[in-house]
């Protein structure tokens, strides 16, 4: 019992020490890991460990008998792989799907001969645990790089490969890393065991996509049909994942991890009902299962693993992987992508090992050790060391380099709309067809699918959601704009959000109290007319969904159809227009603008007279 609750306990506070520190919580858990592991060694008086994870031949202590370690390993992984799927969208692969599937093809591959020829000639292994280490750390691990994508604003199209490549490459390891073992406990060679292997990769491949999409689909029917009652739904499908996992295994070994994979990204682009619950949930028992195992898998290797690694051929085998494999890999797999030659620099110096690496080194690591394969005691600690390493790199220097190389969002123009409703849905039609990343939130699950089913990019959520500033879909964000029901909620959106997503500029509508003030007294922060509230700009926008543009020229001639257009007029002025295409909001003091020829006001509503419509 004791060391139940001090795992979870010492895991919680690893990760609230990674986010005060703003590092992957993996370098905290598996040195809390090694230190209640093989470092307590050190100095406990009978020289055990602290905590031992498994039992050893069936005696002794130990939390997990037998290899129910490992099976605890593997369906953790499985939870964490469905909600990484979750996250995944199809939109996101506008641009950068070719990039992806090179990469976790052709770079694997790289890494995948690479690895094996240098764990061959410089820690002089044998050739069949070189490359069962090789199919090990072909994975980037997701629960390091969103960290790192939380606390780096990087450009879209690099963020977006960094995430997608971390989640679908896990399962695919995987099933490299079981293809492997499986040819060196079979003793054949290459030749006799290459048509069998081949068969199975293809036979976990076919059962992974055709289980995934049909488990994703048949949950999402049973939601639909409200036939899951409300306070069953996450429990429902945290059931649901496991038996998928559990059952696809049983067809094909190690199918599961693609199965659960293909679930989550399908369920992901699905419009699910009350989903977003189901999402948060699966966010804290990732948080957690990721916390039990960094720590519990650290804690499993012995003093003498340890050691091994302690040499300078190990050092040498990383450098090699990080600086020469890395590179190599993204940048044959990126030569006909539109990525620049410092995104794809900045690509290859990201790539850091995770859970999926770990769990897998440990259990394929251990169970080779007890066969006698030789050279089975390099695999763990090896791995351990690339997973280390590789996170401890990256996180360090993970800004400083995305700086250096002028990947990072540095004009911030992307616009966050506080509400999915009808106005909110034509203001980010009309920013988003000239150009601006704009991202709709809401917490109405019905406006955000309505958002989503015109195109637009929405985000089903809470505005007092705590993990809001950390989504890595807002990293490009410098405006805000308040324009929900709720006059509290502008207002809150606005005082909360302004430091990190409205640096450029952080509006509201105003309340109806506030517009009964004086012109003078009216709060910078208003948007649109300064005269209409919610409700008038609703009404507006359900009558006539449309939004134009005419020329001005004046600030004076401005200032007087600002104050004409109003819902008797069934206008309402939105944005001023620069003739190179940049669309500003219409400030409190109309005279601080600099207007000239081809200046344009956007207004919505009814047309007006002699306008140019846009």
């Amino acid at each position: 019992m004791l060391e139940l609750g001090g795992i979870i306990i010492l895991g919680i506070l690893a990760q609230w020490i990674a986010w005060r520190l703003k590092v992957p919580a993996i370098l905290p858990l598996v040195l809390t890991g090694l230190a209640v592991g093989p470092l307590s060694t050190l100095w406990t008086h009978d020289g055990a460990k602290l905590l031992e994870p498994m039992y050893k031949d069936g005696s002794g202590e130990g939390l997990f008998p037998g290899q129910y370690l490992f099976n605890f390993v593997s369906l953790a992984i499985g939870i964490i792989l469905f909600e990484g799927g979750l996250t995944l969208k199809r939109s996101e692969l506008k641009s950068i799907g070719p990039t992806v599937g090179t990469l976790i093809s052709l770079g694997s591959l790289v890494t995948l001969v690479g690895s094996t020829l240098a764990a061959h000639f410089v820690m002089g292994l044998g050739w069949s645990i070189s490359l069962q280490f090789a199919a090990l750390i072909i994975v980037t691990g997701p629960t390091v790089i969103a960290p790192i994508l939380r606390n780096v604003p990087l450009k879209l199209n690099v963020a977006n490969v960094l995430k997608w490549e971390g989640i679908l490459i896990d399962p695919i390891g995987a099933m490299a890393a079981v293809l492997v073992f499986e040819f060196i406990q079979s003793g054949g060679t290459v030749g006799a065991y290459s048509g069998h292997a081949f068969m199975e990769f293809v036979k976990t491949i076919l059962i992974g996509l055709a289980l995934g999409a049909i488990a994703a689909y048949l949950l999402y029917f049973l939601i639909k049909k409200e036939l899951i009652p409300h306070y069953l739904l996450n429990v429902v499908t945290l059931a649901s994942v496991l038996g998928v996992f559990v059952f696809s295994d049983m067809l094909a070994h190690e199918s599961g991890l693609l199965t659960v994979v293909v679930m989550g990204t399908v369920l992901g682009n699905l419009e699910v009902p009350n989903f977003r619950e189901v999402i948060l949930f699966k966010e804290s028992i990732s948080i957690l299962l990721v916390s039990i195992l960094f720590i519990v898998l650290a804690a499993h290797v012995d003093m003498d693993s340890l050691l091994l690694v302690m040499d300078w051929r190990p050092l040498l085998l990383f450098g090699i992987v990080i600086l020469v494999l890395r590179p190599l890999s993204v940048f044959l797999s990126t030569r006909h992508s539109e990525l620049s030659f410092n995104e794809k620099l900045f690509i290859s110096w990201i790539g850091p090992r995770g859970i999926v690496a770990a769990g897998v080194a440990s259990l394929f690591g251990f169970k080779l050790m007890d066969e006698g394969v030789p050279g089975a005691e390099y695999i763990t600690p090896l791995v351990f060391l690339i997973v280390v390493g590789t996170v401890l790199l990256n996180a360090s220097t993970a800004r400083f380099v995305a700086k250096l190389l002028g990947v990072t969002q540095t004009s911030s123009t992307g616009v966050l709309i506080i509400g999915a409703n009808k106005a909110a849905r034509l203001i980010a039609n009309y920013l988003h067809g000239h150009g601006r990343h704009v991202v709709l939130l809401d917490s109405n699950e019905a406006k955000v699918k309505k958002a989503r089913q015109q195109g637009l990019e929405a985000i089903s959520a809470n505005i007092y959601s705590d993990d809001l500033a950390e989504r890595a879909e807002l990293n490009n964000i410098g405006y805000l704009i308040a324009m929900t029901s709720s006059a509290d909620v502008n207002e809150y959106s606005v005082d909360k959000f302004r430091e990190k997503f409205g640096k450029k500029g952080a509006y509201r509508l105003l309340s109806s109290e506030e517009m009964a003030l004086p012109k003078d007294k009216l709060p910078d922060e208003g948007i649109f007319s300064y005269t209409d509230d919610f409700l008038n700009l609703n009404e507006i926008a359900r009558d006539f969904p449309t939004v134009h543009e005419m020329p001005i020229s004046s600030a004076e001639e401005l200032e007087r159809i600002r104050d004409r257009f109003s819902l008797q007029e069934e206008r309402m002025p939105l944005f001023i227009k620069f003739p190179d295409g940049r669309v500003e909001v219409l400030p409190k003091d109309l005279g601080k603008l600099d207007i000239g020829e081809g200046v344009e006001l956007v207004y919505m509503g009814k047309e007006f007279e002699g306008d140019k419509v846009g």
